[in-house]
C-alpha cells in the first residue's frame, strides 16, 4: 500500500508543478487553488509512504516520477524540445525509480 501512496503522491507532484505553470506566478486563481490542492495531496500521501519505506528511496522515487512525468507533459503539452539526449535521460531516471523499487526494503509489491 505504501508504494501505490507513493505512486499517487508523484501524481500529484506532476499536477501540483504543471498548475504552478498555468498559475503564471499566482496571479490566475483556479491553477493557483489546484496548485495548493495537489501540493498539499502530494505531501500528505508522501507523508504516509515513507511511514514504511526509507525516506531516501521514497523521496527519489517521489521526485523522479515528478520530473519525468513534468518532463513528458513540457515535451507532449508546451513544446519543449523531444531530443534523443533528452529522452534518454528521462529514461536513466526511469531505470532509477525502478531500480530503487525493485532494491527498497519495504515487502512486496504494489
Amino acid at each position: 500500500m505504501a508504494w501505490l501512496l507513493l505512486i499517487l503522491a508523484g501524481l500529484f507532484e506532476i499536477a501540483w508543478a504543471i498548475a504552478l505553470k498555468y498559475s503564471e506566478g499566482f496571479t490566475r486563481l483556479w491553477p493557483s487553488v489546484i496548485f495548493g490542492v495537489c501540493a498539499w495531496l502530494s505531501f500528505i500521501l508522501l507523508s504516509q509512504a515513507i511511514k514504511e519505506i526509507p525516506i531516501g528511496s521514497s523521496y527519489a522515487v517521489w521526485t523522479g516520477i515528478g520530473a519525468v512525468g513534468v518532463a513528458i507533459a513540457g515535451i507532449a503539452w508546451f513544446g519543449e524540445p523531444a531530443s534523443l539526449a533528452r529522452i534518454a535521460c528521462i529514461a536513466l531516471i526511469l531505470i532509477g525509480i525502478v531500480g530503487l523499487r525493485i532494491t527498497a526494503p519495504a515487502g512486496g509489491l504494489v
